[in-house]
């Protein structure tokens, strides 16, 4: 599969000229992930999203984040987290990255206590 780069690249510069976002740990956001090298995970669609979760803040302008997938193929670092945006998801812990705020463009929702801090402990351990 062919990826387009070029596009992402017109929308990396407008996402660099966007303010940092005000976000909190547990919230799930639709987040600009782009397109990526081979196996890490790619944004969809004209603005490349992708949804992901917070799993830790670094101030203001940074945080961990973990994207979410709709895929239902069974992997242990592919924890199930429940609905996101009508549709099921899992928390693709192999994909953990840091990001700048600016890739955050829409808040979608928070995630259950009990299931954040499933994911959290089992990313604690890939350490």
């Amino acid at each position: 599969m062919e990826k387009d780069f070029d596009s992402w690249n017109k929308v990396k510069k407008e996402t660099n000229a966007e303010p940092s976002r005000f976000y909190t740990v547990r919230e799930i956001w639709w987040c600009r992930l782009g397109v990526n090298i081979g196996t890490e995970q790619d944004g969809h669609g004209e603005r490349f999203l992708r949804p992901a979760l917070i799993l830790r803040g670094f101030g203001p302008e940074a945080c961990l984040i973990v994207p979410l997938t709709t895929s239902s193929r069974e992997h242990s670092l592919r924890l199930p987290i429940g609905k996101v945006d009508g549709r099921e998801a899992r928390a693709n812990l192999s994909q953990l990255r840091v990001i700048d705020t600016r890739r955050l463009v829409e808040k979608i929702g928070f995630l259950n206590q009990d299931i954040f801090e499933a994911v959290r402990k089992t990313a604690k351990g890939l350490l």
